[in-house]
């Protein structure tokens, strides 16, 4: 949700002192101060927020004082995660600290760095007339929420816990969500489901709470119940680190040096496809697969690390170029990967047409006489990897954007699951939890 946010008007609340916000959220950038919601001005705000410490906080203020401040010791910095939250307020408690209950995956939080709960009987900002925002810190437009979420509701004059929002799956043990609760709403309470690309803000609750947007917001396939692949910011296979924006799947550097940088997920079986948009004056990218526990100053420096050099049309392994190997990459060119990790193959391709020579039937048929690299020992997982010099790169594992670019032919994966810009090899796998589960597990 970088560089946009959804706001509306409170009308009167059925109650100004309960409430409780239920949401999922991708929380793609560890360490900056990044507002889920919030309503107000300088003296008088409240919000929800991860701040820099990467930890979650409810802060309020009302008449230039802080009337509740809680802030977790638990950290939040898995990029790859969704996670769920639920805060319940009842300023009416008689005991302090069932004023605010914060609830994450299914879990109570009883540990805070700070701990200011609501004078008893306490308006709540939040409830009150004026604009709530969703996705920016309204005194402060800086603090926009850059990730991904999911199954937003907000209840106005009930305070419920997260069992009426999410359940443990009987099968895998994973916190999931409940998709229609049985919840009562109140007067401002709405539920977004993201779920109309041409009208995101959009209240399922039956309100008809429905938000403005503000800005360009981009709907995902990345859901709690799917989680696809992005870049991982918190990987650095050396001392210098890219720029991450869009979902964490555009990265750029400016630096005169490669910086490398791995994926979320891993693949030790099944095949898989993703592509990835070059740009950049001189087309510095190695593009590939590494072991995730590699230290490289570029994909393919090491035995672990196999890329194509799009710079030169060269394939790179243990630090060995092999030249005219494909042809070279200009800017907004698509890099297509194909990575057959039952047999340890690995296909590399530029806008609809495979390198080398190389087939579709041939890559479907696992014949890898034309692949870049066959025989690659299968001892270990591997991760989406690149490297870029003053460059930057678009990656879509799925989910169909390059950027915040809708692709133009929009093909589907084996299972459908997965967007793409070319044809997508049958038998191949968009980079998904569904799609590792179905071809590693069952």
């Amino acid at each position: 949700m970088a560089s946009t946010y959804l706001s509306r008007t409170n009308g009167t609340p059925t109650s100004d002192k309960i409430c409780t916000i239920s949401v999922w959220v991708k929380y793609l950038k560890p360490a900056e101060q990044i507002c889920i919601i919030g309503k107000g001005s300088a003296n008088d705000r409240v919000k929800l927020n991860f701040n820099t410490n990467s930890v979650l906080e409810f802060f309020g203020r009302l008449s230039a004082s802080v009337d509740v401040s809680l802030a977790t010791t638990q950290v939040f910095r898995d990029t790859s995660a969704w996670y769920h939250i639920v805060c319940a307020v009842d300023t009416t408690q008689s005991t302090a600290s069932d004023r605010v209950k914060i609830y994450v995956n299914g879990t109570q939080i009883t540990a805070f760095s700070t701990t200011t709960y609501y004078p008893q009987n306490n308006t709540v900002f939040l409830l009150t007339s004026g604009t709530l925002e969703i996705g920016r810190r309204p005194d402060n437009a800086a603090e926009l929420f850059d990730g991904s979420m999911s199954h937003f509701h907000f209840i106005d004059g009930t305070a419920y816990d997260a069992s009426y929002f999410g359940e443990t799956d009987a099968t895998t043990g994973i916190w999931k969500p409940i998709t229609e609760p049985s919840v009562t709403y109140g007067t401002n309470g709405f539920f977004l489901k993201f779920e109309n690309s041409g009208s995101m803000g959009t209240d399922s609750s039956g309100n008809g709470n429905n938000f403005t947007v503000n800005g360009n917001l981009t709907q995902t396939v990345d859901t709690p119940a799917n989680v696809f692949a992005t870049m991982n910011p918190l990987s650095r296979p050396n001392s210098n680190a890219n720029t991450f924006s869009n979902g964490n799947n555009t990265l750029s550097s400016s630096l005169s040096a490669f910086v490398p940088s791995f994926a979320t997920l891993g693949m030790n079986s099944g095949k898989y496809y993703w592509e990835a948009k070059l740009y950049g004056s001189d087309m510095k990218h190695n593009i590939g697969i590494s072991k995730p526990q590699e230290v490289l100053s570029f994909v393919g420096t090491t035995s672990g690390s196999y890329a194509f050099d799009a710079e030169n049309a060269r394939k790179v392994n243990n630090n060995v170029f092999t030249t005219g190997y494909g042809v070279s990459a200009s800017a907004n060119d698509i890099i297509m990967i194909a990575f057959d990790a039952d047999n340890g193959s690995i296909w590399v391709g530029k806008n609809g047409t495979w390198f080398n020579s190389a087939t579709q039937s041939e890559i479907e048929n696992g014949t890898t006489t034309n692949a870049m690299f066959s025989s690659i020992t299968m001892n270990d997982y591997f991760v989406p990897a690149v490297a870029i010099d003053n460059s930057s790169v678009d990656f879509n594992f799925g989910n169909g954007y390059f950027g915040t670019t809708a692709v133009s032919s929009a093909t589907s994966d084996q299972s459908g699951l997965g967007i793409f810009e070319y044809t997508v090899p049958s038998g191949y796998y968009a980079l998904c939890t569904k799609n590792i589960n179905e071809q590693e597990y069952d």
